[in-house]
């Protein structure tokens, strides 16, 4: 009996030992608040799959001497528990167990891996299973709603506020507002004829509710929105919360720079975005981009930094004694002697302008993890041959009946890593077109058909579907046009990339250029918006982390040139 439990562990394996000392701590530990069940066979697992009683959360099947077909049985039941997590069970010390066990995780077969335990109160064992939990209650809805919105299901501020919520992990749920719990909702508010979205904040001593409220608004009901004092001087500014300006926060905090970060949308960046994120050193089973992002900023948090909101850049002064003045889009100015430009990049439009206008109602900019449970039954197609398209297509197969990568190029093999080809070409709902291209779409409220065409033929066709667009990145550098050199597509120069002919504005000082610096002396960039970069997560913090190093060198100078009485050198003042 279930006992009320909302769900199952289920324990599978022929081994007597490995499946008494598994159930028995799964039980002692879980046995609460799930229902633990033992079975010594996968035809007594599969007797027990029935829609009586509680769903399966973990689905752990045993591989090793005594379960050889271990894997495929397991893959055989996790067909009939799709929204299980799927675990191979092992004896410590069966060391050839682990390359099938590597090889279907990098396939898509299987999501994780455990260790049985050895002791009484295993707790290596324990904390790998309660984040293959986590990962289970990540994938579900329900459970505590610190926000809940109610809108239109596709209106593009809804979908926005989805995003923007999950991405910085902020418990959430939604309610359709033309649905009979939407109405109830809006009416337990107190609310006839709101203006939607609705915004209820539910963790406040006194709930608050917000109708079509801006971000800003969002963040002050939040009590995330605190004003900058204009003269204050941070030792740094960074700009941006992506892993490069994350990597830049942790390091310069922890090194005792006094460190401002302002950020415009969600911790993350683009890395925020994807679903799993498995070639990141440290993360043998992958890790969520937004689960990574989140950890370092509470790292940058902890060691000192002072973060800021809903606000980005709208331009950059830096007077004659060095000293940096950001213009903020609230108004507000922060200064700083040193800044690191780490604003990252946006998703490239499509350019069409019928799927424009369809933008939040069938397509989709960036991964939009919040959307995958919607696409249950449709056909996705994901735009992009990067690293980010393959994430979003592998999430998103969990979901949808069929999942259709469209590629440009002829082969994978240049833009994406070969784990993730590899995991494509093996799940059976996903299939890989090459060569093609989205011509157009048509639809009223939602997005009905696609046009795709093939760039050989020139043949097109129209076919029913959704989007999910990652065909690579703008940067975010508009606002500094005229002020750093950038090349011609907007990303900004740094380095000896400075010195080559015709490059405006001009490097103004006889030192060279430090290898992260921009034209102005004292402001950095990294990550996505700098020229050259390599757009891997780990490379971006990477950055981040040696920007510190430049901004240390550049502070230590500057203290020098005062100590002497010599000018600091510095560009003239720029609007």
């Amino acid at each position: 009996m279930s006992g009320g439990r909302e769900a199952c562990l289920l324990v599978v394996t022929r081994d007597h030992d490995v499946r008494g000392t598994t159930t028995a701590e799964l039980t002692r530990r879980y046995g609460g608040d799930y229902e633990v069940r033992s079975c010594a066979s996968p035809e007594e697992a599969a007797a027990t799959l029935t829609d009586e009683g509680p769903p399966v959360a973990v689905l752990l099947g045993g591989f090793g001497d005594a379960d050889p077909d271990g894997l495929a049985e397991l893959r055989a039941l996790h067909a009939r528990t799709p929204g299980a997590v799927s675990v191979a069970l092992v004896r410590w010390g069966a060391w050839d167990t682990a390359r099938p066990i590597f090889d279907a995780l990098t396939v898509g077969q299987l999501d994780r891996w455990l260790t049985a335990p050895q002791v009484r109160g295993d707790e290596e064992f324990h904390r790998l299973v309660t984040e293959v939990l986590e990962e289970w209650s990540s994938r579900r809805s329900g459970g505590f709603q610190a926000v809940r919105v109610i809108g239109e299901q596709w209106s593009p501020r809804s979908q926005q506020l989805r995003d923007s919520f999950s991405r910085n992990r902020i418990p959430l749920g939604f309610l359709d507002a033309g649905s009979r719990a939407g109405a109830e909702a809006l009416a337990a508010l107190g609310l006839t004829e709101p203006r939607l979205p609705v915004v209820s904040i539910r963790f406040t001593r006194e709930p608050v509710v917000l109708q079509d409220p801006t971000d800003l608004e969002i963040a002050d009901a939040f009590g995330l929105f605190t004003p900058l004092d204009a003269d204050v001087v941070s030792d740094v500014l960074v700009l941006g919360s992506g892993p490069a300006g994350l990597g830049a926060s942790v390091y310069a905090a922890s090194e005792g720079l006094s460190t401002l970060v302002v950020e415009g949308e969600a911790i993350g960046g683009q890395a925020g975005t994807s679903s799993l994120i498995r070639n990141y050193p440290g993360f043998p089973t992958g890790i969520s981009g937004s689960r990574l992002a989140f950890s370092a900023y509470q790292q940058a948090w902890a060691f000192g930094a002072r973060f800021h909101f809903m606000r980005q850049g709208s331009g950059l002064e830096t007077t004659a004694d060095g000293l940096h003045r950001v213009a903020l889009s609230d108004g507000t100015t922060a200064c700083a002697r040193t800044v690191v430009v780490a604003t990252g990049a946006s998703w490239r439009r499509l350019g069409v302008p019928e799927l424009e206008a369809l933008t939040g109602r069938g397509v989709f900019y960036g991964a939009a993890v919040t959307e995958a449970p919607a696409m249950r039954g449709r056909h996705v197609f994901v735009v992009g041959g990067g690293n980010s398209a393959g994430q979003a297509a592998v999430y998103l197969a969990g979901y949808a009946d069929r999942v259709t990568v469209l590629v440009r190029r002829a082969t994978l093999t240049e833009t994406m890593s070969d784990y993730l080809i590899r995991e494509l070409e093996a799940l059976p709902r996903v299939d890989i077109r090459y060569r093609v291209q989205v011509a157009g779409g048509s639809g009223t409220d939602f997005l009905e058909s696609v046009v795709l065409r093939d760039l050989d033929t020139g043949e097109e066709t129209v076919e029913e579907g959704v989007l999910f667009v990652l065909i690579g990145s703008e940067p975010r550098t508009d606002w500094l046009a005229g002020t750093l050199a950038r090349d011609r597509w907007g990303f900004l120069l740094t380095g000896s990339a400075l010195l080559a002919d015709g490059v405006t504005p001009a490097w103004p000082l006889e030192r060279p250029p430090a290898p992260l610096e921009t034209s102005t002396p004292g402001v950095f960039a990294a990550g996505d918006v700098r020229a050259g970069s390599v757009k891997r997560v780990a490379s971006a913090v990477g950055e981040g982390a040696l920007v510190v190093t430049l901004v240390h060198a550049h502070l230590a100078a500057a203290r020098a040139a005062e100590g002497s009485g010599a000018q600091v050198s510095a560009p003239s003042a720029r609007a």
